[in-house]
């Protein structure tokens, strides 16, 4: 499976059967065999855990874009597929040239990730151009707390949950539907890295209160969009 892994990836790359507008087929296919690649590596473990497994190709945001595209094709040369709502649109500019750093072979892990992945590819200028727009594009929108009077009061168990990995989303920048999915999909995050930490619960630290959290984001979403 490995090998077939690395044969893939090689295929795909080499032949640039995955190009922009190949869409979330073509895309996972370059996710799936980068994936099977850096998890037959010795350094599989640490590279696991960087990000949760919580995406795939088709739940990219543009899943049919060149972003979506360059997004399969880089970042998951070494970690699971990012989602682009990790970070607000301000802070993936230097995220991306960190990254793009390291997979040119230099600052920390650069030469490491180069020595392991035995071909690393990093993107041209015109591609992390267009793959720090996507992010930007479909970055968090972060919360004006100034429109949440109650945010330290009903909508402390959102604040002190959701703000430990990310800043603080917009409430209203999701329906009522839209929240149920992602908060369902910030709880299987959220169990998935409690492996790594245990589950022993220490003095102080915040729980993860589901409906308080569901609650206040439904209170404060956006109407239901038609046919929706």
């Amino acid at each position: 499976m490995f090998h077939h892994g690395i044969a893939l990836l090689i295929a795909l790359f080499a032949y640039g059967t995955v190009t922009a507008g190949d869409g979330p087929l073509a895309n996972q296919a370059a996710i799936d065999a980068a994936r099977a690649r850096w998890e037959g590596s010795p350094q599989a473990g640490w590279l696991a855990r960087i990000l949760p497994p919580s995406l795939d190709a088709a739940s990219l945001p543009e899943p049919g874009s060149r972003g979506a595209a360059l997004l399969a094709r880089y970042c998951v040369q070494c970690h699971h597929v990012p989602n682009p709502a990790m970070h607000h649109p301000d802070k993936w500019p230097k995220i991306v040239d960190r990254m793009v750093v390291r997979m040119r072979g230099h600052g920390n892990r650069g030469a490491l990730m180069k020595d392991m992945m035995g071909g690393v590819k990093a993107p041209d200028e015109e591609e992390v151009h267009m793959l720090i727009g996507y992010l930007r594009r479909n970055a968090q929108k972060p919360i004006d707390a100034a429109r949440y009077p109650d945010l330290d009061t009903r909508g402390r168990s959102f604040r002190d949950a959701c703000d430990q990995c990310h800043v603080l989303p917009e409430p209203s920048s999701r329906t009522a539907g839209e929240w149920r999915r992602v908060v369902a999909r910030m709880e299987r995050n959220m169990a998935w890295m409690n492996r790594v930490v245990g589950s022993r619960a220490m003095p102080g630290e915040p729980q993860l209160r589901l409906p308080d959290i569901l609650a206040y984001l439904q209170q404060h979403a956006a109407p239901a969009r038609r046919g929706s």
